[in-house]
């Protein structure tokens, strides 16, 4: 660039000498004049552009004045104002040097020119004394220029240093100081330096240019990832129809190439395919770029398949998916959300479509074509843009994808043209068809060549690796092989690698446009939400985690309340009542009237419990059934009854808290509970009932009673009697409204009395009916008698009770009754207190940790949120807060990205400001 500039200069000059006279040349190009010409610049300045002729050289001095840094000075300083103090002032300081090295030269051609002057013309000192005045004012103006700019101290030290370094050591190189050398090339250098601060100027404004498209690059690709981002949001809870982001809609006719230029894309084969129709759900697939990720996978939202790297498995759920849809239907609108991360891929937002259908087969729905038809045109109204597929071997006329986006985009303003298959027809054709005018498009038309070449052999198979670099090598070989037509200079697109970058570019251009009406609409949809938040549910916050907290919180305040009032009085009463009921069963089997079957006459009785209070007292018959009853109790197992009985009922407070609390509505916690109790109790009762057996082991062969507790025994069998005989007399009630009438019951129990005394003779048992009676009304009858004769004996036995008799425990044959409930209160007594020491101590210790566990820290977050949403309401609720928090989560997020656009809009209008006036500033101010 220094010979360029100094033949600049010098032309002019050269023009002006040509009016010299030849006679006045007196010196040649060989000559030893000054280090200026002596340099390889130089050299070869005059190799490339020989002096005119009759030109002297002398005439070239001039050109030392453009060697000057007075002008550039204060430009470098700005320049090099953000380098490091140390560098900037090294590198002026050298700048420095070398302008003092030129003065050096200037200086000596000054010696020359005095020692020529004599045998020079007078013409040719006039030029001499020009000369050396120009080269004199060159030196003045530097120094005044120096001593005019204000420098900061460093740079003022480090100029003097150099200065004085230049002045000392440089000039002795040579006898008289020669420059033959040295001199000539500090000359040179200093050209040098000048026109690299020249190329400096140039590449640093097309770095920043370079650097600001970099910039507003990175900034479209931030926002489109985060309005794919936003997007992905708002399909996770729904939104309304108002609200919709733009998407690529991919359309085409089936066999059109459609599925092969989405793998291309990605760079894979995961779509579904099939003879038959594979494709009858929408795909909605987002592609995330990732450029830190090292591995590819795919993500099914709403199945939770969690991370799938191997594309094979993506393609045959694709197609399991896909082939759901019943036979019926074919087609479904229902779509089907794909995410797909790679570092090898765009961040684009891409819904493929079922293809189009000419002809209906015979296994498909007659209206099956135009199922497809309204299913495509649901998707590709506005905003979305339209990526119409069409195979080169086919008419532009006859595409059907062409013919569906011109109904909805008649100006073509929003649709992508991609020719497929483009190696199937000439290259004149294909060109023709991408530069088709009768079908235009504004974003016009792409070529390319998604067809993945075949691997040759069986021993080697591509698999589930990355196809992009294949195909990109296919294409460039074909598209290479026809540069007429699909060269540099044609103004063709074709390949997939451009089909990407437009994608990328049509789709952040419309997701920046629809930027402001999506924010909008995300306002109108938040203020329905907070409208319906506050109204309905006060403002109340709520989340799947808080609502299953207190939901535990409020079980376990109920539990502990039960805990209080469930303790070793309520467990006694409980073994009580369990041991008086095997009581009554031992009497009625061992002392009290059995049920009638028939109406035979019974068996006349030896000994009659009515002659029980004065039998004999050595009568073995009384002492045999007293003991036979004492030890069927003992020995009934009291340590599983009593543990069976304690744990059945604390199983049933647990329920009873279950459904009065909140977990009621819950099917998933209600288990959960009712497993924690039941294993709890389980693993408890099993242990313990052995352990009672063992305590309560002495009673089985040797009681000893108290009188205390002889009297405890004749009071309280004397309630249980009573409660007994109640229960009798309404038994027989509900016999008597059973019959029809107390007279008419009365008539049957007589006739019945009548057969079993002797006085009526049956022929058979009478089942079947006797005496004017059915056998139905018989049955009631024999009930009646029967708990007629039970209510007599109870009544015998109260009043045997409460005789004197049985006011001693040394008559406790003569009073069974009283006997037993004293062993049994002894048993109970027994019972009750390991009972609460072992099983009731250890569970309420145990279940609300194990409620802890079960509902609490090893729950999983889609096990809260199912639980959460059993309820309805709380569904609802929670629809509304995770809808209200989402949209100002997005709401959010859009107010940023629309201040970056903002901030890129001022950016780019400072940028261009800037520009222009330092351009301004370089055409009246530079260095030459």
């Amino acid at each position: 660039m220094s010979s360029r500039l100094l033949a600049a200069r010098l032309a002019p000059a050269a023009r002006r000498a040509t009016l010299i006279p030849p006679r006045r040349l007196a010196h040649h190009s060989s000559s030893t004049a000054g280090g200026l010409l002596r340099s390889e610049a130089g050299q070869r300045l005059l190799k490339r552009r020989p002096w005119p002729l009759g030109a002297y050289a002398l005439h070239n001095l001039p050109a030392v004045r453009t060697i000057s840094f007075v002008r550039v000075l204060p430009k470098l300083v700005t320049k090099f104002a953000t380098l490091g103090a140390m560098a900037g002032g090294a590198m002026i300081a050298g700048l420095s040097y070398l302008q003092y090295q030129a003065g050096q030269a200037g200086s000596y051609v000054v010696d020359v020119f005095k020692r020529a002057s004599d045998a020079a013309t007078t013409g040719a000192g006039n030029l001499y004394g020009s000369a050396s005045e120009a080269i004199e004012q060159t030196r003045r103006g530097w120094q005044k220029a120096k001593d005019g700019v204000e420098l900061p101290e460093w740079l003022r030290t480090i100029f003097e240093g150099r200065e004085g370094a230049s002045g000392n050591g440089q000039r002795g190189s040579g006898p008289e100081g020669s420059p033959n050398q040295s001199r000539a090339g500090t000359a040179t250098a200093a050209v040098g330096g000048a026109a690299t601060a020249f190329a400096y100027d140039d590449e640093s404004e097309k770095d920043e240019a370079i650097e600001e498209k970099i910039a507003r690059d990175d900034q479209m690709m931030l926002l489109t990832k985060k309005m794919i981002e936003i997007r992905s949001l708002l399909q996770t809870v729904g939104q309304s129809d108002a609200l919709t982001l733009p998407s690529i809609v991919v359309i085409g006719s089936q066999s059109s190439g459609k599925s092969s230029v989405l793998e291309a894309i990605v760079g894979h084969e995961f779509l579904p395919k099939g003879s038959n129709m594979v494709t009858r759900r929408p795909i909605e697939l987002t592609l995330v770029n990732t450029p830190d990720a090292q591995a590819e996978y795919g993500e099914f939202p709403a199945l939770g398949l969690g991370k799938i790297t191997d594309f094979t498995q993506i393609q045959r759920t694709l197609t399991d998916l896909n082939l759901a849809v019943p036979a019926s239907e074919c087609v479904s609108d229902d779509p089907i959300q794909l995410r797909i991360y790679s570092p090898n891929v765009p961040d684009l937002s891409l819904i493929d479509l079922p293809g189009y259908i000419q002809v209906t087969g015979r296994d498909q729905p007659t209206e099956l074509k135009e199922k497809i038809a309204e299913l495509c045109e649901k998707y590709i109204q506005q905003p979305n843009i339209i990526l119409a597929i069409s195979a080169a071997d086919v008419d532009l006329a006859n595409s059907t994808a062409l013919r569906a986006s011109r109904q909805v985009d008649p100006r073509g303003e929003r649709t992508i043209g991609v020719i497929t298959k483009m190696d199937l027809v000439d290259a004149e054709r294909g060109a023709s068809m991408l530069t088709d005018k009768k079908y235009a498009l504004r974003l016009g038309y792409i070529g390319v060549v998604c067809r993945v070449p075949q691997t040759q052999g069986k021993l080697f198979k591509r698999g589930s690796g990355n196809i992009t670099n294949a195909i990109a090598k296919n294409e460039d070989a074909y598209f290479s092989s026809h540069p007429a037509e699909f060269g540099t200079e044609s103004s063709i697109e074709v390949g997939t690698k451009n089909l990407r970058k437009k994608l990328m570019y049509v789709l952040e251009q419309t997701l920046a446009a629809s930027l402001k009406t999506t924010s909008e609409a995300v306002q109108g949809e938040l203020a329905e939400a907070t409208y319906e938040f506050k109204v309905q549910y006060n403002d109340r916050p709520l989340s799947a985690e808080t609502y299953l907290a207190e939901s535990l919180d409020s079980f376990k305040h109920s539990f502990r309340e039960f805990t209080e009032h469930f303790g070793r009085p309520e467990v006694r009463e409980l073994l009580k009542y369990e041991l008086d009921q095997q009581i009554l069963n031992l009497l009625a089997s061992r002392y009290w009237n059995k049920p009638l079957e028939d109406l035979s006459p019974p068996l006349p009785e030896t000994d009659p419990l009515s002659g029980l209070p004065k039998a004999d007292p050595d009568n073995q018959l009384w002492r045999l059934k007293l003991d036979a009853s004492t030890a069927s109790l003992t020995k009934l197992g009291i340590g599983r009854l009593a543990t069976t009985v304690v744990a059945n009922a604390l199983q049933g407070h647990i329920d009873h808290l279950i459904n009065t609390s909140t977990f009621g509505h819950h099917p998933f916690a209600r288990q959960a509970i009712t497993e924690a109790s039941t294993s709890i109790l389980k693993e408890l009762s099993y242990d313990i009932s052995d352990e009672l057996e063992i305590c309560i082991k002495p009673y089985k062969y040797r009681i000893d009673l108290e009188d205390t507790e002889w009297s405890r025994g004749r009071e309280n069998i004397q309630k249980t009697l009573k409660e007994e005989l109640r229960s009798c007399e309404a038994a027989a009630k509900h016999v008597e409204s059973e019959v029809g009438g107390k007279k008419k019951l009365k008539d049957v129990m007589g006739f019945i009395d009548r057969v079993r005394n002797g006085q009526v003779v049956l022929e058979g048992d009478g089942r079947g009916g006797a005496g004017g009676f059915s056998s139905a009304l018989l049955e009631r009858g024999l009930e009646g008698v029967f708990l007629r004769d039970r209510a007599d004996i109870l009544k015998l036995r109260l009043m045997a009770i409460k005789s004197k008799q049985c006011a001693n425990k040394k008559n406790k044959y003569f009073c069974p009754e009283v006997f037993l409930d004293a062993v049994a209160d002894k048993l109970t007594t027994t019972a009750d207190l390991f009972l609460d020491a072992e099983l009731l101590s250890k569970f309420y210790y145990i279940f609300p940790r194990e409620l802890d566990a079960r509902l609490g820290r090893n729950l999983s977050p889609t096990e809260v949120e199912r639980f959460a949403r059993e309820d309805p309401k709380i569904r609802r609720h929670l629809d509304v807060v995770r809808r209200k928090e989402l949209l100002e989560h997005v709401l959010k997020e859009m107010e940023g990205l629309r201040q970056l656009e903002a901030r890129e809009k001022r950016y780019a209008s400072r940028s261009t400001q800037t520009r222009s006036t330092e351009k301004g500033r370089s055409k009246g101010w530079s260095l030459f």
